[in-house]
């Protein structure tokens, strides 16, 4: 299909930057998705490979040849959007059949296309009625497949589950991953929402202020964060964060002592734990504080801990319960502790 380049892209609007020095290659057949927040440049990145938007320095460059120059609609990509844009008047079919009659693809050839991508996406029963009769699931459906029958270069989706409840949400990840699979098309996925994230993508980037902070599989952002800002924004809950000071390997804040830490660090940095790697209790416990919270889930126990002036988020044991300001202590695993500067946000290694 498709192998993207984004070479020392940046995209600015007067003093506005809103993308700066983005450069990445995304691999034919991959599944790459760029997370983060509202306004990180995430989208403006998308439309830039789509060629809605032109970037003002830098190379958007498919198969080795550089698309500045090419309009959107000569760059072979299809778009899905968060609004599910179907035309209203029309049948599903003729909705999915669209993208075809505007290429002029011969009609002979129309009907197979359409109702292939229709099996792909469980709609066949379907294509005779209008949107407005079909569910929230089945109208994102819709419009995916109308990406599909195109048979495109590349997928660019931009939040595309956003408007679907958790349930729907859950089913469209599994579909679109499914189908991204069988088409073996180059897709780049734009989300906020890390789930998505975890669960559809090869490769993560995560952007913040209009900057790459990190790339990597999902197992790589998640065990191995590059800044306090990716350790922050990745998992539920997320890291914890607690600034303190270490000192001949010993990392000590309020409530909280670590020993056993490489011994050439020295002065202010942040430590950082998953909530997953602690244990309630134990022999020789890293943190002492007070029972805040106390969430039953099913499956796992989320409880608050309240230390010092912060509060510290541990995953217990299902059958875990404890009243209200009782004191605690916890106990970390020290192979997944993470270290980071505490002026640059940094991963110390």
């Amino acid at each position: 299909m498709a192998r993207i380049e984004l070479s020392g892209i940046q995209k600015r609007w007067g003093k506005v930057v809103g993308v700066r020095d983005v450069d990445i290659e995304i691999a034919d057949e991959e599944f790459v998705v760029f997370l983060g927040p509202s306004g990180c440049g995430k989208t403006t990145t998308m439309r830039m490979i789509a060629g809605l938007e032109e970037p003002t320095e830098g190379e958007v460059i498919m198969d080795g040849e550089v698309m500045n120059d090419i309009d959107a609609r000569d760059r072979d990509v299809a778009m899905v959007f968060q609004g599910y844009a179907l035309y209203p008047n029309m049948t599903i079919y003729e909705n999915i059949r669209f993208p075809l009659r505007m290429r002029e693809v011969p009609k002979g050839e129309q009907d197979a296309l359409v109702r292939r991508a229709a099996e792909m996406t469980e709609l066949t029963d379907y294509l005779d009625r209008k949107p407005s009769a079909l569910s929230g699931g089945q109208r994102q459906r819709a419009a995916l497949a109308r990406a599909i029958v195109r048979q495109p270069q590349v997928f660019l989706m931009d939040e595309p589950l956003s408007n679907l409840d958790a349930k729907l949400r859950q089913a469209m990840r599994v579909q679109i991953k499914h189908i991204q699979r069988q088409l073996k098309v180059t897709t780049v996925y734009v989300t906020h929402d890390q789930i998505e994230a975890m669960t559809l993508a090869d490769r993560i980037v995560i952007m913040e202020g209009g900057a790459i902070q990190q790339i990597g599989t999902p197992d790589d952002i998640y065990n191995d964060p590059a800044n306090t800002f990716v350790a922050g924004f990745i998992g539920s809950p997320p890291m914890n964060l607690v600034e303190g000071a270490i000192d001949a390997g010993t990392f000590t804040a309020q409530g909280i002592e670590v020993t056993g830490l490489p011994a050439a660090l020295s002065g202010n940095v942040v430590l950082g734990f998953r909530p997953e790697d602690c244990t309630v209790g134990g022999n020789t416990p890293h943190l002492k504080g007070s029972v805040f919270g106390v969430e039953p889930t099913g499956d796992l126990t989320y409880l608050t801990i309240k230390v010092g002036g912060q509060q510290i988020e541990v995953k217990a044991d299902r059958a875990f319960r404890a009243e209200l300001d009782t004191e605690i202590t916890v106990t970390f695993d020290p192979a997944r502790i993470c270290l980071f500067d505490a002026k640059s946000g940094e991963r110390l290694r």
